[in-house]
């Protein structure tokens, strides 16, 4: 069902001419979700999903560069027989078409992990004991050939246009599970290459927008002493704070009053109270030295390899079971993109021990606490890696067939779900598109991508936009 307007409760009376009819319409809005919560309520109270949620949020861990499905989740016999021979078919539109070299053998070995036997490469040992958890999808698809165009396409569902972010979308429709904590929160984001509109509302009321914690450049050692401290009031009593809100709300209340709602207003209102009352609840979530030594030690935060992203996935998991319905964690910076255009056998190894660990501890974690079934896991990156080399030792961008995998949430556990070509360069079987993807994840959420709709500039807009299918193999 398509959202196109919401009412205050005095708005509804004065439009109806104050008629005792209209405590009927009043039923059938308030049935529809037509008619706004109450303003103590705000836009982000936890609403019913469309049907029955398989999971009740999302950790989305992104690399941010491009990891080589052929060298990680999608081995290919192909390659190791005609390395160093021409690609013997067309290529498709190349990032850098110049430097493209012949056929290129991955140089690390793939085993068969688990009882479900997912081939996974010697570059994540640690995620590949838990093989029998992950759903390893082989056959995603894009259009986006340079990162710009690939991310905004990944986390928005559109390369050429602003539009609302996936944790948007999803707040949209769901609310948030705890009002003292943002419900969308993205871990040192990036601040190129899309930027804040990976995380951003767009036309979408900005309440939904996502929290940063940090960016890509800061160390986590730059961030764990005072995560949230440009979130939370600055100077004043607890009390003073309140009552600047409360004149603050009653001011601003006072003007929207014979209007319609204005979104803006409405987002600086909602930022205001929950930023006070983050005060109480914020600093014990994002206080990692409250685990324990082994729990640390799982997520790889005793080692300076691991430590960066270990306290990302700490933190995710934190936030999770403490009510926020969307986390983002990238692993990013200047030096750590995994973009290997050359030196992939030297540079892959480095960024997946950056990761190996924490991502593992991650899912043991959850899976031991009872909440990796009601928590959807989606690792990836914005493509994949030709199956050709570019120059001497590298891989050029590949959006035309690459590898994600998901965890928890209702996926098939132990399952690989599509197929690319016997070289690894483009989807052929149960091709995966993105706005696939998208479709899939909001309906493990409880949502229908076709009727989670927003009404803007006179037409409806959805996050799939006009296409998009759930994958139903994939569902357990």
């Amino acid at each position: 069902m398509s959202v196109h307007a919401s009412f205050s409760r005095r708005a509804i009376l004065r439009r109806s001419a104050l008629g005792f009819g209209s405590l009927g319409l009043y039923s059938l809005l308030q049935d529809a979700s037509l008619l706004a919560a109450a303003p103590s309520a705000g836009p982000l109270t936890s609403r019913k999903p469309h049907f029955e949620a398989r999971a009740k949020r999302i950790i989305f861990l992104f690399m941010h560069g491009g990891v080589s499905h052929v060298d990680s989740f999608d081995p290919k016999p192909r390659l190791d027989r005609d390395h160093g021979k021409p690609l013997p078919i067309k290529r498709s539109l190349t990032f850098n078409a110049k430097q493209a070299g012949g056929l290129m053998r991955s140089p690390w070995e793939f085993k068969q992990r688990g009882e479900s036997g997912i081939p996974v490469s010697e570059l994540f040992p640690e995620v590949a004991s838990c093989a029998d958890d992950l759903c390893v999808i082989r056959s995603m698809v894009g259009e986006g050939v340079d990162h710009g165009a690939a991310m905004l396409q990944l986390f928005t569902g559109t390369f050429s246009f602003s539009r609302p972010s996936m944790g948007a979308w999803t707040l949209y429709g769901l609310g948030t599970e705890n009002q003292n904590l943002p419900g969308f929160i993205t871990i040192k984001p990036t601040q190129w290459q899309g930027g804040d509109k990976l995380f951003g509302t767009s036309f979408l009321p900005g309440a939904y927008q996502g929290t940063p914690i940090g960016s890509a450049p800061m160390a986590a050692d730059d961030i764990i002493e005072n995560p949230i401290d440009h979130v939370l009031p600055q100077g004043g009593t607890a009390e003073e704070q309140r009552l600047e809100l409360e004149f603050l709300r009653q001011m601003n209340r006072r003007h929207a009053d014979d209007r319609r709602l204005d979104p803006d207003l409405e987002a600086r209102i909602q930022a205001f109270e929950l930023a006070f009352r983050m005060q109480a609840e914020a600093p014990e979530a994002f206080d990692v030295s409250r685990e324990t030594e082994a729990a640390r030690k799982l997520y790889g935060l005793d080692e300076d390899v691991t430590r960066d992203f270990g306290w990302q996935c700490l933190l995710a998991r934190r936030l999770s079971e403490r009510g926020v319905r969307v986390v983002q964690a990238t692993h990013s910076g200047a030096e750590e993109k995994w973009d290997h255009h050359g030196d992939i056998l030297r540079l892959h190894p480095i960024r997946s021990r950056e990761v190996d660990k924490p991502i593992a501890g991650l899912i043991k974690d959850l899976k031991a606490r009872g909440l990796l079934d009601e928590t959807l896991i989606v690792w990836g990156s914005e493509f994949g890696r030709t199956p050709f080399s570019e120059g001497a030792d590298g891989r050029d961008h590949n959006p035309y067939g690459f590898s994600i995998f998901m965890a928890g949430g209702g996926v098939k556990a132990g399952s690989i779900y599509g197929a690319t070509d016997e070289f690894g360069y483009h989807a052929v079987e149960d091709r995966m598109h993105i706005h696939d993807l998208h479709a899939t994840i909001l309906h493990l959420m409880g949502l229908d991508h076709e009727r989670l709709t927003y009404r803007y500039s006179g037409r409806d807009f959805r996050l799939t936009d006009v296409a998009g299918r759930v994958a139903t193999k994939l569902l357990a």
